[in-house]
């Protein structure tokens, strides 16, 4: 067996990752990154020594599985090194923020519980966060002008990383709606796409002009929108987050630090709700808050759509997805279809290998074999990954032309200053972040295991618009039925029933299909690719409020 060098094992990591949440391509960005690269060597440098020390160690299995990538596609290896580069920052003093709250205050106050003994308010370690506030002002914005609005970081003094988040009060009644997080993916996709692309107050149009959204998430709710991991969007930091757990530690302090200075919003219902790589991050995030019992985050239920969960059952369904058995048309040919069959046994193979061991030599390994030998096919078309109804309109922003809008609105210094950003310049998503959490064997990791845990506590809602491809609905209602849980006999077993609009005038019209158990919900949307507010606004706000308001928990 040849020996592997370090920088093609590194270059792996940058070899097949779909795109934006989950995003990324088979494209080649070393060449676009070759003089940053260059400029940054010395920064780069010791986490390559450091990689290049772990190879010495590395295990025969993992060993001959990156050999048999190599060989199975060795274009896929042909990159340079990468890592998360910093992004050009300037932070702003003190007195440009209206709160600050200190984690070590929050963390030093003590209370007597109900056996007269001393203990800590709320659990975690937050000496090292601050979160710093700012009520925006939304007439200069354009946006929701009648809605309050505040905008600030979370900040991790200790490990320098600083997470921007925008938060939208309810446009019905604050003092009682629920209070929503969201997250897009990615991993390294900004929230913000999804605040502007999707679900938010406002979308962005062709002339980079705030346009009102009716059916926003925010019509019944407070939703918070973050930015994170950090170097997304408007966050920051001179060092990389390169996996799950870690982030869910930051989103623990964002909500106990925010919280604590809006008491008010406290003890309203709180839900997590994101999609794509969110359906990684939201089953850690929620177990994070979860073992925190001493908490001031009331969480209610969490939403997870068109999520990337559980790799080893949802990538059985690209094939079946992209050949016709998924409610459209087939994508591929026959011959392309049979040899997606005949690649899954291995694949599947891989990613239990990677769930027996959660080893990162051997996940990477999974990911680029499985993302090359049943994502590779249809990508090669030109149709987009995340609506099989039609062709990849714009490459550059992961084939929506609103996503440039987004950006280009983003950009602008005014809005920049609005906001009180600390960065030069905004991006959609960040493929250094997305190539560091596939390097880090984060892509195929079996998170899924921690639903169940969830389930004991809250409910869950996978729902998933039945036009995606990259994590498509026939994959999400397969792992929920696979899913080893107490009521796993039942659900598996329920048929799935009409899901019909009953708040509007459009009462009676159905909009997909439903199934629910104990804590655990199914829901297939009508019409939707990958992001289900942008496809179906009228759709997704119909079962959004219908979730929160408790009818299927």
């Amino acid at each position: 067996m040849r020996v592997l060098p370090a920088a093609l094992l590194v270059g792996a990591a940058t070899a097949a990752s779909p795109a934006q949440q989950v995003l990324g391509g088979l494209k080649d960005f070393g060449n676009t990154l070759q003089d940053t690269v260059q400029d940054n060597f010395p920064k780069l440098k010791q986490p390559l020594e450091a990689f290049e020390e772990q190879l010495k160690s590395l295990s025969d299995e993992a060993r001959a599985l990156w050999e048999e990538v190599a060989n199975a596609f060795p274009d896929s290896l042909d990159h340079n090194p990468i890592f998360s580069l910093p992004k050009k920052h300037t932070r702003r003093p003190d007195s440009h923020w209206d709160h600050i709250v200190r984690g070590s205050d929050v963390q030093g106050v003590w209370v007597t519980n109900s056996d007269g003994e001393k203990e800590r308010e709320v659990d975690g370690k937050l000496e090292t966060y601050d979160l710093r506030i700012k009520k925006a002002d939304p007439a200069s914005l354009g946006i929701d002008p009648n809605v309050k609005q505040y905008t600030g970081y979370l900040d991790d003094n200790e490990n320098d990383k600083h997470l921007f988040y925008w938060f939208f009060e309810s446009r019905n009644d604050p003092e009682n709606d629920p209070v929503v997080l969201w997250l897009n993916g990615g991993p390294g996709c900004s929230s913000l796409t999804g605040l502007f692309l999707e679900l938010g107050p406002s979308s962005i149009d062709e002339n980079i002009k705030p346009v009102y959204n009716e059916y926003s998430w925010n019509s019944n709710a407070s939703v918070i929108f973050l930015d994170q991991p950090v170097n997304v969007g408007y966050s920051y930091s001179n060092n990389a987050v390169s996996d799950t757990v870690a982030a869910g530690k930051d989103v623990y302090a964002l909500l106990t630090l925010f919280f604590k200075q809006f008491p008010q919003y406290s003890k309203q219902d709180f839900h997590i709700a994101g999609e794509s790589y969110a359906g990684h991050y939201i089953p850690v995030f929620t177990s994070e808050i979860l073992s925190h019992k001493k908490r001031n985050i009331n969480l209610k239920s969490v939403l997870i759509g068109n999520g990337l969960t559980d790799g080893l059952t949802q990538y059985e369904y690209y094939r079946p997805m992209a050949c016709g058995d998924g409610g459209y048309p087939a994508v591929l040919d026959e011959s392309s279809c049979r040899s997606m069959d005949s690649a899954l046994p291995r694949c599947q193979s891989m990613i239990e290998s990677c769930y027996n061991s959660e080893s990162a030599w051997v996940c990477v390994p999974a990911s680029i074999y499985c993302n090359n030998a049943l994502l590779a096919p249809y990508q090669r078309t030109g149709r987009n990954v995340y609506d099989v109804r039609g062709k990849c309109e714009d490459e550059s922003n992961l084939c929506y032309k609103g996503m440039g809008y987004v950006s280009e609105y983003l950009n602008k210094a005014e809005i920049r200053e609005a906001v009180g950003a600390e960065v030069e310049g905004y991006d959609s998503c960040n493929f250094d972040i997305n190539r560091n959490f596939l390097f880090h064997g984060d892509w195929m990791k079996p998170f899924h295991r921690l639903v169940p845990g969830i389930l004991e506590q809250i409910p869950v809602l996978i729902y998933a618009g039945d036009a995606d491809f990259i994590c498509n609905w026939l994959g999400n209602k397969a792992w929920t039925e696979a899913l080893e849980w107490p009521g796993q006999t039942e659900f598996a077993a329920l048929p799935l029933e009409d899901l019909e609009i009953v708040n509007n005038e459009s009462k009676g019209k159905k909009i997909g299909q439903i199934k629910s158990h104990g804590n655990f919900t199914f829901m297939r949307v009508y019409g939707a690719g990958h992001m289900v507010p942008m496809d179906q606004p009228e759709s997704s706000i119909e079962f959004f409020n219908r979730w929160l308001g408790g009818e299927w928990f």
